[in-house]
């Protein structure tokens, strides 16, 4: 694998960090700034907020910037955003640091899943794009444990400062790793925005907002499921996190080389694990060890469904397919805000804390069912981009002439 790869994989690390570990820091952040736990809870909605904000908004501001510098400017804004909430003197400030540290969220994935399977040939691309990603569920095993026992030892702002570095050094590694990509001239707004259109993308936006939306109905409970449920002390919900977080590493190595075989096959699978394992979570979750594997199995096939996904939508608009790269970004933080209010939606409603499993398993379904209904209509309208039984197609051979027409 190029090494351009390690550049976007160090990103990915630090995005994965920041984004998760205001929930191991909450306490703390709520402490210092005096305000209460449910209040500083809205510091995770708010760099949701700029992650659904920013990936079309900045994507679209830089459709005609070459990849290489789009990706130092959307690492340098990230950069700029947690040295902004590091320093924040209160939690205005903070949230305002948030919003801007989440924008360049899913435009850098977008562009950097785009720049990832063009590195490679035809055939690794969804590997390539795997291997960014791997930066993401990383930060779940090492980043967000280490940042949350560094923030509880020194301080919050401690933590924040640790990932501004991370931003510097992956700023130096796609300066340094990342060739130069030249832009088409043909490349433009206009065009991504047509693309976006294309009824299988916005299939494939769908299908992320259901499917995906029954992983976070559960892991936005995950700590107080094993310890209200489960019986585990709140110091083991760290490890619980780690665990999730190697199931996601997992679920990433494992979905790579499949989606490059048969990308819809896989996504079917991951769909249909996914709600097989949320439903048997329902029973094992009162079992120590047997909740534990099922916390591994259900990141490991929750995260299965994010490669086939970005490869889907990368394809279906592989004339001009950033926007709907990075717009799946904004529909994995819609499936994020929509699982967790569902979730909670069903534990007020008093249906037990283990009720979050049933409803992230009809969403599922849901999600399986819409990727289903696009698969036929692929089949049997040929769609744009690859046919539904393919592995991932995003840039053609070099003697291709459609290669040139989007590559920037």
């Amino acid at each position: 694998m190029p090494l351009a790869l390690l550049a976007l994989a160090i990103s990915a690390f630090g995005i994965g960090t920041t984004e998760f570990v205001m929930m191991g820091l909450l306490p703390n952040v709520a402490n210092d700034l005096g305000t209460s736990v449910p209040t500083a809870g809205y510091l995770v909605s708010a760099y949701a907020i700029g992650v659904v904000v920013g990936a079309p908004l900045l994507t679209a501001l830089g459709s005609r910037i070459p990849r290489k510098r789009m990706l130092v400017l959307l690492m340098g804004l990230f950069t700029v955003g947690n040295l902004a909430s590091a320093l924040a003197p209160n939690f205005g400030l903070l949230a305002g640091g948030r919003v801007l540290a989440g924008l360049p969220h899913g435009a850098f994935f977008g562009v950097g899943a785009v720049v990832a399977a063009r590195l490679v040939d035809e055939g690794r691309q969804a590997r390539a794009v795997a291997t960014m990603f791997l930066g993401l569920t990383v930060a779940n095993i090492v980043g967000v444990p280490v940042g949350t026992l560094l923030g509880q030892q020194l301080g919050w702002r401690s933590t924040f400062l640790v990932v501004t570095g991370i931003g510097v050094l992956a700023m130096a590694a796609l300066a340094r790793l990342v060739p130069h990509m030249p832009l088409d001239e043909r490349a433009g707004l206009g065009r991504e925005l047509r693309a976006l259109g294309d009824r299988q993308v916005l299939l494939g936006l769908l299908t992320a907002v259901f499917g995906f939306a029954g992983v976070f109905a559960v892991y936005s409970y995950l700590a107080s499921m094993m310890t209200e449920v489960t019986g585990l002390a709140e110091t083991s919900v760290t490890v619980v996190l780690a665990l999730f977080g190697t199931g996601m590493t997992l679920g990433a190595l494992v979905a790579g080389p499949l989606t490059d075989r048969a990308l819809r096959p896989t996504l079917y699978g991951a769909l249909g694990a996914l709600a097989v394992v949320l439903v048997v979570f329902d029973f094992t979750v009162h079992v120590t060890w047997a909740a534990l594997v099922t916390v591994v199995l259900l990141g490991a096939v929750g995260f299965m469904t994010t490669t086939p996904l970005q490869m889907l939508v990368m394809n279906k608009a592989r004339h001009a397919p950033t926007l709907a790269s990075a717009s799946n970004h904004s529909a994995f933080n819609l499936a994020n805000a929509g699982g967790a209010w569902l979730g909670g939606a069903a534990i007020a409603a008093g249906w037990g804390w283990t009720s979050p499993t049933l409803v992230g398993a009809v969403l599922a379904v849901l999600g399986l069912g819409i990727a289903a209904v696009a698969g036929v209509l692929d089949r049997d309208g040929g769609g744009s981009g690859v046919s539904g039984a393919s592995g991932s197609r995003v840039v053609a051979r070099s003697s291709d002439p459609v290669r040139t027409e989007w590559v920037g």
